[in-house]
């Protein structure tokens, strides 16, 4: 894999990955907190697959898997009160394993959504979700939270300034850093930023994304407002995993080119849309935080970058 290293950092291998640190990529400003461009997704931490109360993940490893993240330079860690298996929380084990915290570690998190003990899903009134952000507090153990995205729903959402003026009223208390919005349109970006500061945006994003997500993209890096995309690696698939499209044909031949697995390549390729792209892939494995991360050392030509970019055929 084409890599670019520090001077005298040797390669470690796992597979065909070299070991690479986070800043590779450069950094970003969130706000006045500056972050490498490849941070960490804490959703698959508690278990196996996505909000699956019945497969807790294996607890040490997890808390590895974060102490070794910030070994290799990730101070960007995002997660949410509602990710959460049977016996594990995503915040608690933030908590355990990095408390007490770095003091240049940022921690973004999301609220609206939630989920009660059974793992069913609820959605907070204006008036919740100060109720929610303190959830937050609570469990990560702070007394402020860096960095909180609104996380919208999926079916139409008109408005969003009821809200995200109640993140905003946190946020003059003390209690919220900085703002974002989630699963946003460039109408929302709007709204909020009508309202108060937006330093991110956080929507599903990667190789095959519609021109209006492209269009958003390009939207925020003329705001200088972070894009920070979720499912790159699973793409369609989502928590499911990468679907087998004909898409992952140009990512197999890009990656045997460079030696890289498939999933680096489509971190890379979300690194190479902007400097204010930040990718947040997770996992609960070492050897893929490892891989996750050379990625961010990754370079693709302009040629590829475009290769990847192309409608696949059959599509418009």
């Amino acid at each position: 894999m084409d890599v670019v290293r520090p001077a005298g950092e040797e390669a470690s291998r796992t597979g065909t990955s070299r070991a690479g640190d986070a800043a590779a990529a450069g950094t970003w400003m969130l706000g006045d907190l500056e972050v490498n461009r490849v941070g960490l997704g804490a959703m698959r931490l508690t278990g196996d697959a996505a909000f699956d109360l019945g497969r807790p993940s294996d607890r040490e490893r997890s808390i590895r898997v974060l102490r070794r993240a910030v070994d290799l330079g990730v101070d960007h860690v995002d997660t949410a009160a509602f990710y959460f298996s049977s016996l594990r929380s995503a915040n608690e084990l933030i908590n355990t394993a990095l408390s007490p915290y770095p003091d240049d570690l940022v921690i973004a998190t999301k609220v609206w959504p939630g989920r009660d003990s059974s793992g069913e899903w609820w959605w907070a009134t204006p008036a919740q979700l100060r109720g929610q952000v303190e959830e937050n507090l609570r469990q990560l153990g702070r007394d402020h939270l860096d960095l909180v995205n609104l996380r919208i729903p999926r079916r139409r959402v008109d408005s969003i300034g009821e809200h995200f003026a109640v993140l905003a009223g946190l946020r003059d208390a003390g209690l919220i850093r900085h703002l974002g919005i989630s699963n946003a349109t460039s109408e929302h970006l709007a709204e909020a930023r009508s309202i108060a500061p937006v330093v991110c945006i956080q929507n599903e994003y990667g190789i095959g994304a519609p021109s209006e997500a492209q269009a958003l993209l390009r939207a925020c890096g003329e705001q200088g407002v972070a894009f920070v995309p979720f499912f790159t690696i699973a793409g369609r698939g989502r928590e499911a995993g990468a679907a087998v499209t004909d898409d992952d044909v140009r990512v197999r031949a890009v990656a045997r080119a460079h030696g890289a697995t498939t999933a680096q390549v489509r971190l890379a390729w979300a690194l190479h849309q902007g400097p204010h792209v930040l990718v947040i892939p997770g996992t609960g494995d070492p050897d893929h935080l490892v891989e996750n991360i050379a990625a961010g050392s990754l370079r693709l030509s302009d040629e590829e970058v475009a290769h990847l970019s192309s409608p696949t055929p059959g599509e418009r």
